[in-house]
């Protein structure tokens, strides 16, 4: 009878290098930065990593669609490799290739590695992830499709099913982002470091209605790194105050969102399904109350705020209204993006997973500095790949080690 992960894997060792505009590094270089800060953490040599998984998603721009660069770049001694890749939850579909190893009993010690160079690629955004070697996913499915285009229709439909009104849901959106960026400043590795007031936000040029220039998250550069093992090693290692992993979910769109009439595009179905499978891994019964903290994929402010009903803390049509109590606010009952989130870092599609996990592990062993939240237990990170009609969604719970 399978029993799920909980408390099978601990994280030994974490690195994240700084994400932004870094003209001067390649995707090696980023690797690099990562992983020397992470291999320091935990305290081991090169040498006692037995297995690697590299998540990378645009592979023509980057490192290219081998798992070699990772295991030359970092002089990984012959050890297997595999480069995995799947939309924006690539980075924690690396942390679970790593984590599914340990806790399988395959290897003792395992690393996951996530990169991605996307400022030198010549597009303002995201390179397009349609085209004639994508599969399923082509232009048959998605003619002329803008995330900013697909995701304010999320808004549109959101506020016309629960009667929330247009400037109820601006303000409701910029809360999201002002939140953000408040607590970006406090994070001297985010790609912005600038507080934005709601004012600002709202009077920003509009890119897809309702959503303005401060409602979307931009791309960078960056990298993060995570080393696991079990909890018995971790000790004999001298570790203390463990952090492990609690669950670790994925679910991926069936079709139907887009096959057929009952789904409204209020919600992401993938979200639902995989938080209710990752709290029942992790013992969770009561999210509200038992998280202590969480990173979401907020690729634009009401993506976010549709995720906290997603994430059953909000009610069903009640989502906005918390966001405009502080719920999820640094001092609300469940801190949402204490580093700043994706609004903050940007989306290095491949780095994003493990650096929300990052986060986490900071924050659990007291290591956060100024934005230090007070005995955290338990974290959450959510990543969203895809576009409303059509996802994936991965959910990772860490925690205490107990």
């Amino acid at each position: 009878m399978a029993t799920g992960i909980k408390d099978k894997v601990a994280i030994i060792g974490m690195g994240c290098s700084k994400f932004g505009e870094r003209w001067d590094m390649g995707a090696e270089e980023l690797m690099v930065e990562a992983f020397e800060e992470c291999i320091v953490d935990a305290g081991i040599g090169k040498n006692d990593i037995e297995a690697a998984w590299l998540g990378t998603c645009f592979e023509s721009i980057n490192v290219g669609r081998s798992a070699v660069p990772l295991s030359m770049t970092l002089r990984l001694p012959f050890i297997p490799v595999t480069r995995v890749e799947n939309f924006c939850a690539t980075g924690t579909e690396a942390f679970r290739g790593a984590v599914y190893a340990v806790a399988s009993g395959a290897y003792d010690i395992c690393l996951a590695l996530g990169v991605e160079k996307l400022k030198d690629t010549g597009y303002g955004g995201l390179p397009s992830f349609v085209g004639s070697d994508s599969g399923s996913l082509t232009w048959q499915w998605f003619p002329n499709i803008t995330a900013p285009g697909s995701f304010a229709q999320l808004a549109s439909a959101y506020g016309a099913k629960y009667n929330v009104s247009d400037a109820d849901i601006k303000d409701a959106i910029a809360h999201v982002s002002a939140k953000s960026h408040a607590n970006g400043v406090k994070n001297p590795k985010a790609h912005l470091r600038k507080a934005v007031t709601k004012e600002q936000i709202k009077a920003s040029p509009i890119i897809a209605h309702p959503l303005g220039l401060f409602d979307c998250c931009g791309v960078s550069d960056g990298a993060a790194c995570a080393i696991v093992t079990t909890p018995e090693i971790a000790k004999k290692l001298g570790k203390k105050n463990l952090v492990s992993v609690k669950a670790l979910q994925l679910a991926l769109s069936s079709g139907e969102e887009m096959a057929f009439n009952d789904w409204d595009c209020t919600n992401f179905m993938t979200t639902t399904k995989a938080s209710t499978m990752a709290y029942k891994e992790a013992g969770i019964t009561d999210p509200r109350k038992e998280l202590s903290m969480m990173e979401v994929h907020d690729c634009f402010s009401i993506t976010e705020l549709v995720t906290m009903e997603d994430l059953h803390i909000s009610e069903r049509g009640q989502g906005w209204r918390d966001v405009l109590n502080g719920v999820y606010d640094m001092d609300g009952e469940v801190p949402c993006q204490v580093d700043g989130g994706l609004k903050c870092f940007g989306h290095p599609i491949g780095a994003s997973g493990l650096r929300m996990i990052y986060e986490m592990y900071l924050q659990l062993h007291g290591r956060a500095g100024d934005r230090q939240l007070k005995d955290p237990k338990y974290g959450l990170t959510h990543n969203l790949g895809g576009f409303p009609a059509m996802n994936v969604c991965s959910i990772s719970i860490v925690g205490k080690y107990e």
